[in-house]
């Protein structure tokens, strides 16, 4: 019995992709173009937040008295950017759910239909 055969969903079965069907389809245009949205993304983000990290771990490892100024009462600049880390990390994961779910979510779903698309 295939995976075929065990589709109760109602949908049409889906056929099964080849592993030359999957070669075939990362040397096509669109999976060319589903990479290079994702990594004009990805990186510079990435190298963005590496950056943005490096510089926090080298001012708590040089800058003490920077690091040490208090801002209110027992808050100093250091537990602000530490928290500020955590806020980027969100900022950055809604950015890129955003980004997915409108560039690379359609463009990866035409991708996955053309090679798993209905089998009649």
């Amino acid at each position: 019995m295939s995976s075929i055969d065990l589709d109760t969903d109602g949908a049409p079965p889906r056929r099964v992709a080849t592993a030359e069907d999957f070669v075939a389809m990362q040397a096509s245009p669109e999976f060319q173009e589903l990479r290079t949205r994702l990594r004009r993304f990805v990186f510079p983000m990435a190298v963005l937040f590496l950056t943005w990290y490096l510089v926090y771990v080298l001012l708590g490892a040089y800058a003490h008295d920077f690091m040490a100024t208090e801002v209110f009462d027992n808050i100093n600049v250091g537990l602000l950017l530490g928290l500020a880390q955590f806020v980027s990390t969100f900022l950055i994961t809604g950015l890129y759910v955003k980004f997915a779910n409108r560039e690379l979510d359609p463009r990866a779903a035409a991708i996955r239909n053309e090679l798993e698309g209905d089998q009649a």
